[in-house]
């Protein structure tokens, strides 16, 4: 893959980078196998913790770029992205509306709560009208704020599009430079994939600066010929936005099924399971929405040989500690 040099595209510094690379010491001595490193991007921030804050880098500096003041998005209730975006809004003087899937509670927790305080406007919707309608609600969202002489910037699911590809794509020379700095070459980078845009830009970026690295997502909804799809189409609209000598067909898509368990935004026992037990081990907390998910798949799998008995494993660990607490019915039963 070559990338014209002279291009660069518009950017914010916005995540505080880089963040670190851990082994997971403890977990190893407890679990014997191949050694797990976790890439802490739950680290880019506080508030504003996440992976969504490398995409958004660049979505929202491509929004200032075309003289925007007002971000539309989208999102579930507890969705990380419509939180994180709500908050840079706040940080950058832009307006800032929500659309968002599912009724709104009496008492808002987790996300929403976060959404709330930093001022964002949200407009929530039935499951069914949202996943039918989406694009005419965006667009007549769009078309309200031209009428009231405001220039609105729409944001997709997840900053998953052509322009969010940059933001993994550029975790990828972070990512180099740890493998470097930790004398390691990781054969494996496992992350949830939930809008395909995450993985789109590490399958990319893994080809381009780390040889030898197998990008894998693990889908927390929809099943393994959804994310190929949408992985492959954000990839080709990066390619032809950008105008880049990419040959798509040399990126090897993975997607690892099986781990949606009941529903997106919904976790089994062993989810929460896994979660509690990563967190007494090791003092890293997962969510039941993402990470939970693709971490549990991560060791179910590598117990079972997908991964081989050598090399080491990185796992991405894109964030969602607020996505804990409207779960925590479920963890009052375990151990601990």
């Amino acid at each position: 893959m070559t990338l014209p040099t002279q291009f660069t595209p518009p950017r914010l510094g916005l995540a505080n980078l880089p963040t670190p690379l851990q082994p997971l010491t403890r977990l190893q001595e407890a679990r014997p196998g191949p050694r797990i490193w976790v890439k802490r991007d739950d680290l880019t921030g506080c508030a504003l913790s996440g992976n969504k804050i490398r995409k958004l880098e660049f979505s929202l500096a491509q929004a200032l770029e075309e003289g925007c003041d007002t971000i539309i998005t989208c999102g579930g209730l507890q969705s990380n992205h419509c939180r994180a975006t709500a908050l840079l809004c706040a940080q950058l003087g832009l307006k800032c509306h929500l659309l968002l899937r599912g009724e709104k509670p009496e008492h808002a927790d987790g996300n929403l709560l976060l959404d709330q305080l930093a001022g964002a406007q949200i407009s929530a919707y039935p499951a069914k009208q949202f996943q039918a309608q989406l694009p005419q609600l965006l667009a007549q969202l769009q078309q309200y704020y031209a009428d009231r002489g405001r220039r609105a910037f729409i944001i997709p699911t997840g900053a998953s599009d052509a322009v969010g590809v940059w933001g993994y794509f550029s975790a990828c020379a972070e990512l180099a430079d740890d493998f470097r700095h930790h004398d390691i070459r990781p054969r494996h980078i496992i992350c949830a994939t939930g809008s395909g845009g995450t993985q789109a830009g590490l399958t990319a970026g893994a080809h381009y600066y780390l040889a030898g690295s197998r990008v894998w997502g693990v889908n927390v909804c929809d099943d393994e010929a959804w994310f190929l799809n949408k992985v492959a189409q954000d990839l080709h609209d990066w390619q032809h936005r950008y105008d880049l000598d990419v040959a798509l067909d040399d990126l090897q898509v993975s997607v690892i099924d099986g781990y949606v368990g009941p529903g997106y935004a919904l976790a089994d026992e062993k989810v929460y399971q896994t979660i509690a037990d990563l967190a007494a081990t090791e003092g890293l907390i997962l969510d039941p929405v993402y990470t939970g998910k693709a971490f549990h798949a991560l060791l179910e799998e590598r117990d079972n040989g997908r991964f081989g008995d050598d090399g080491d494993i990185v796992f991405v660990h894109t964030g969602g500690i607020f996505g804990v607490f409207p779960h925590r019915q479920h963890f009052t039963s375990l151990g601990g």
